[in-house]
């Protein structure tokens, strides 16, 4: 099983493959926005893979979408109801202004 390490906060949790960041991330007791039911719709669930990005779920036509009309956008950028975990190691950075 992957473990996901979720910053600023450092907590790092073990998920399972094949779990969204969203739903890992709730899981380990992070507060994060997501406003439009895992629909890719509403982008406040913007964060940064700052490692583990190839393990991830390649990223789809509605995600890339809603990613090219949030502002702060970098390569590192993933809806996290989006993405969804592979088999390897993964952290995150959860954005205080989203």
């Amino acid at each position: 099983m992957p473990m996901l390490t979720i910053k600023p906060s450092g907590k790092t949790v073990e998920a399972e493959a094949g779990m969204s960041l969203l739903a890992a991330i709730l899981a380990a007791g992070e507060s994060i926005a997501h406003k439009c039911e895992s629909k890719a719709e509403c982008g406040s669930c913007h964060i940064y893979v700052t490692e583990g990005r190839k393990t991830l779920s390649k990223i789809q036509r509605l995600e890339n979408e809603k990613l090219d009309s949030i502002v702060g956008v970098s390569s590192n950028s993933r809806l996290a109801c989006q993405a969804l975990l592979g088999t390897e190691n993964v952290t995150v950075e959860l954005l205080s202004f989203v």
